[in-house]
């Protein structure tokens, strides 16, 4: 059967991968996650006492979501089940969920840990949701994709949600430093490597523990063995990492100049200077999606209303993103990034909802105007809700008279349209409006 009793979290030997023999067994080994499992939160006292709810962890790779698991495997006095998603089927669920039914009529609670818990279809996680409800197992589910999107939403509104973030660069080289140290790391040998390199390390797992853990196991596998030590040098480091290192330094900084190199070529109509920091970030190993991310933002907060198919083709190259992956999806953000350098360019969007923005945080409790309430009960229509509205539909140009802003910003302008593109017919057609309303206005008053 796919399921594992507590082994999976046993300690390994020197022969099992690094990155198994140093997961943590204890939350004071943890590494990370301090807004979750620091001294006094709310997660960690879960986890000292006992008490569990059925929850979900969410985050990026290799930030610890199965080591918890595991920690909570070894501190709780319930019966615990690892089960994976990858190679569960109904059947195993519901022969796992029998057993746990037993084991609750015989007052032994059963914890159930699902890796990568996105991976269930629908059906396969509805036969999680009675045995959740009634309490006969505990589920601990794992997830890197938005549980909001990925899991039911009848099972995930009694399962509590902890977002895990990615780890520092700073907390990554303590974890490297500690496996140099440790026996059941690579204390054992005696590394030379110096600490620019265990940073540069730091820096290339972007936050995934796992990754790091790989490439220093690398590293040593591929140094160089003297009588008394074995030397990491940077060309087996470069080796091990690739170009990656070259382009993003430990602190990140670089992966903001990018995209922001990236972001201001696009504005700036250069096509070629787009296509090749595009290039720089992926063969830097940066995720397609986060670019695709940033392009969606950009054709609505620089293109905008100059050219309103920007949007689409920006969500278009996302989807595309999605399904192929890299390096497939790199054409597909080629195509997104030369239309919008080259759409025309407004601003006007943004702007728009930056003012709107200010006032309404300013001015939260501001009535709507009684004109375009809606009025479903006949107390509401006493109250004069709706009276006055015009259906817009029914007039012969399809605008009507109406104030829509409160009383306190009555005749605010908030969208100053461009006169770049599309927008500039769209800038024509605002003022004949405006126009209209203010002839209008006045010969019915």
């Amino acid at each position: 059967m796919p399921m594992e009793q507590l082994s999976l979290f046993d300690r390994q030997e020197n022969t099992n991968p690094l990155a198994s023999r140093m997961r943590p067994e204890k939350l004071e080994e943890f590494v990370g996650q301090e807004h979750l499992i620091g001294k006094g939160k709310i997660l960690r006292r879960l986890i000292e006492q006992d008490q569990i709810p059925s929850m979900i962890f969410w985050g990026p790779p290799g930030v610890g979501k199965t080591t918890l698991a595991g920690i909570i495997a070894g501190r709780t006095h319930a019966r615990f089940i690892n089960f994976s998603a990858v190679t569960s089927g109904i059947k195993e669920i519901r022969e796992v969920m029998a057993q746990a039914e037993e084991s609750r009529r015989a007052g032994i609670r059963t914890v159930v840990f699902v890796d990568e818990i996105h991976r269930f279809n629908k059906a396969q996680q509805d036969a999680f949701l009675p045995y959740v409800e009634k309490g006969s197992i505990i589920l601990i589910g794992a997830t890197t994709e938005n549980p909001s999107f990925e899991i039911n939403s009848a099972l995930l509104s009694r399962c509590r949600v902890f977002v895990l973030q990615a780890l520092s660069a700073e907390d990554v080289a303590e974890l490297l430093r500690r496996t140099l140290k440790s026996q059941k790391g690579l204390g054992y040998l005696n590394i030379d490597i110096a600490d620019d390199m265990v940073d540069m390390i730091a820096s290339f797992a972007g936050g995934d523990a796992r990754t790091a853990l790989n490439v220093l196991e690398m590293a040593v596998t591929n140094g160089e063995i003297h009588a008394d030590r074995t030397v990491i040098t940077p060309e087996v480091l470069r080796q091990c990492i690739g170009r990656k290192s070259l382009l993003y330094d430990k602190k990140g900084e670089e992966h903001y100049n990018l995209i922001s190199a990236l972001h201001k070529s696009m504005r700036n109509t250069d096509p070629d200077a787009a296509v090749y920091w595009l290039a720089r970030m992926l063969e830097a190993g940066e995720d397609p999606l986060y670019v695709a991310r940033r392009l969606v933002r950009f054709a609505s907060e620089d293109v905008g209303m100059a050219d309103s198919q920007a949007l689409g083709v920006a969500v278009a190259a996302y989807q595309a993103c999605h399904f192929l992956g890299m390096p497939e999806c790199n054409v597909h953000l080629s195509h997104a990034v030369i239309y919008l350098s080259m759409a025309p360019k407004s601003n006007s969007a943004y702007m728009a909802y930056e003012k709107a923005k200010k006032d309404a945080q300013d001015m939260l409790t501001e009535p709507v105007p009684l004109v375009i309430r809606n009025a479903p009960t006949e107390l509401m229509g006493q109250l004069h809700y709706g009276e006055g509205y015009v259906y817009a539909h029914d007039t012969r140009e399809k605008v009507a008279v109406m104030q829509c802003l409160p009383d306190s910003l009555e005749g605010t302008e908030y969208y100053t349209p461009g006169d770049q593109g599309a927008e500039k017919e769209t800038a024509e057609k605002l003022r004949r409006i405006k126009t209209w309303k203010k002839e209008h206005g006045k010969a019915g008053e």
